[in-house]
């Protein structure tokens, strides 16, 4: 297939777990210094390193053979502005793959696994070395994609936020939650560690992780018998949400009946802040981009009415 100059790549790459180490510590000798110091090897950051930062250069220059090539870090991401025809191609763990669709419209996005001996890769299906052949049939449009369904909170003072894997709702420390919670006709406060709002693509995330933990929980005490493998996930395109809520605590003024269930189109699934502070509202596990979550404000979690496109 001939070079198109008309149309792009953006690569999305992401820093190393040595590159932020040598920001803090400004070299890497002072940064390999502080990890043997720690009892650490510091050969598995360096490795970890190399062999990411060759996986970006290949496919770079696979993707050059087919189109303009512009390398982007995930930092700037959330203010770039993707073309309607750009094809963008993730190096990362799964995390880069959901915060990056998150500012996509419709266009296709491939996921590639930097380093399949060191992580699982739910969402990257590909290494480098396929990516001549899905490039070539991403811009021939015949390569099939999985649509993706996204979350939102839509808070009464007009700010919303997006989700590619889950929300979370609650304090920004480890201090215990207060608010109110209705779903449908049924209310009730709580008092918990938060809760947390899942989409198909985050149920095998976060979510599993819940889920799992609370299975397991059961099972020890209660010593009944569940399935050995249950089925924790659900449909990446589903039109429907799970709400987990964490440690929740009953008291004179806390209840606990509404802890876990489906959101939908007609849920109707409301939370009202009883945090006078530090209530936190933000997606997809990036902390530092929160929203304020205090006393009197509301937020609505619903199905976007939006989807993403993942090359499969």
């Amino acid at each position: 297939m001939e070079k198109d100059l008309k149309r792009k790549f953006i690569l999305i790459k992401r820093k190393t777990r040595l590159d932020e180490l040598v920001a803090r510590f400004n070299t890497v000798n002072q940064a390999k210094f502080y990890i043997e110091h720690m009892g650490s090897d510091f050969k598995d950051y360096k490795d970890e390193h190399d062999r990411y930062n060759l996986s970006v250069r290949s496919s770079a220059e696979i993707l050059e053979r087919f189109g303009q090539v512009q390398v982007l870090d995930r930092s700037f991401v959330p203010n770039f502005i993707f073309g309607p025809d750009d094809i963008v191609v993730a190096v990362g763990q799964d995390g880069l793959v959901a915060n990056t669709l998150k500012y996509l419209g419709s266009q296709q996005l491939i996921g590639i696994n930097p380093d399949p001996d060191r992580w699982d890769g739910i969402l990257l299906p590909f290494v480098v070395k396929d990516l001549e052949k899905i490039a070539s049939e991403a811009l021939e449009g015949k390569r099939k994609s999985r649509m993706v369904t996204l979350a939102q909170a839509e808070l009464n003072d007009g700010q919303t936020l997006l989700a590619v894997n889950d929300i979370f709702i609650g304090h920004s420390t480890h201090v215990s939650a207060r608010y109110e919670i209705k779903l449908g006709a049924k209310k009730e406060k709580q008092s918990s560690s938060g809760i947390i709002i899942s989409t198909g693509l985050g149920s095998s995330a976060w979510f599993k992780s819940l889920v799992k933990g609370a299975y397991m929980i059961t099972k020890g005490i209660y010593d009944v018998k569940f399935p050995e493998n249950p089925k924790l996930d659900f449909p990446w395109d589903a039109d429907y949400l799970y709400y987990t809520v964490r440690e929740p605590f009953t008291s004179k003024t806390s209840a606990a009946s509404l802890v876990f269930g489906k959101i939908d189109s007609r849920s109707g699934f409301t939370i009202t802040s009883l945090m006078p502070e530090d209530g936190v509202i933000f997606s997809d596990g990036i902390e530092d981009d929160f929203i304020k979550f205090n006393s009197g404000i509301k937020v609505t979690i619903k199905l976007a009415g939006i989807k993403r496109r993942l090359v499969v």
